[in-house]
């Protein structure tokens, strides 16, 4: 007799030594800015740009990302436990990234670097998107790892049984759904760069970017079960209704009739 669902109960953990444990997560999680910085050294390189400015860049993205994901987390879903326990803010170990404040984030850091390094915004951002969205693929994969952030219970054959997670029927593997999705996206900015970086007009993959991805999120989210009690009875959950405004800015910059034309970067 064969299941119609996958039984899924993998072991969070790689290894563990005492009170020390290396996660798929975290390891997942690193994995994507090695991955992108790889990437954009070639971008980098391709362009002529000391790669001296990519170690600058890295250093603003870690930052940009972990504590723009951090306060999403904490001030979009759960600002009454976190405004009362502050501290607690500080625990990334114990779990807890948004996407949505990791986009805000990356956008703040990236603003600082740009002026601090004499970059357009939109150069910086046209790139970066790049590899945000394969990012997309290692974080939703480790998510996968750790049995949450999964979907309503479905009769589908690929539904998954999150046993770790106290799961007794199966359920939308929408990890899987949207960790694919991400790296569609990352595939299609990618090629689009390569095939003409000196033709394309500042803000367009960007925007390309916003609008593919969180329309991709929107939808995902119908089948995704509440990360949090409130969302519960909501029409649109929260990270519906925070897709929306990035959605909207995607297109933005897709349709603005003076975009600026594609800047040629000097070779130092």
């Amino acid at each position: 007799m064969f299941l119609n669902y996958i039984i899924w109960n993998v072991n969070p953990e790689i290894i563990s030594l005492g009170p020390l444990s290396v996660r798929w997560y975290g390891l997942l999680f690193a994995l994507a800015f090695v991955a992108g910085y790889i990437i954009v050294g070639d971008m980098f390189k391709r362009e002529g740009i000391p790669i001296k400015l990519l170690d600058r860049l890295t250093t603003y993205m870690v930052i940009g990302t972990v504590a723009g994901a951090r306060l999403g987390h904490c001030f979009f879903y759960e600002p009454g436990y976190y405004l009362s326990n502050p501290l607690k803010i500080l625990e990334i170990w114990e779990g807890g990234l948004a996407s949505h404040g990791a986009a805000i984030g990356i956008v703040i850091s990236l603003y600082y670097f740009a002026k601090r390094n004499r970059k357009s915004l939109l150069w910086t951002l046209d790139r970066i998107v790049i590899v945000v969205a394969l990012s997309g693929l290692f974080i939703r994969t480790g998510n996968l790892m750790n049995s949450e952030i999964y979907g309503v219970e479905t009769s589908l054959p690929w539904g998954f049984m999150f046993v770790r997670a106290g799961e007794t029927t199966a359920k939308h593997p929408t990890q899987i759904y949207e960790g694919l999705s991400y790296f569609i996206i990352f595939l299609i900015l990618y090629v689009v760069y390569l095939k003409g970086w000196q033709k394309i007009k500042e803000g367009m993959l960007f925007g390309w970017f916003l609008t593919l991805l969180f329309s991709v999120r929107f939808l995902i989210e119908f089948v995704k079960e509440p990360q949090v009690g409130f969302e519960a009875g909501m029409a649109l959950n929260m990270g519906q209704l925070l897709s929306i405004p990035f959605v909207l800015a995607g297109v933005y910059f897709l349709l603005r009739r003076n975009q600026s034309k594609p800047k040629q970067t000097p070779r130092s």
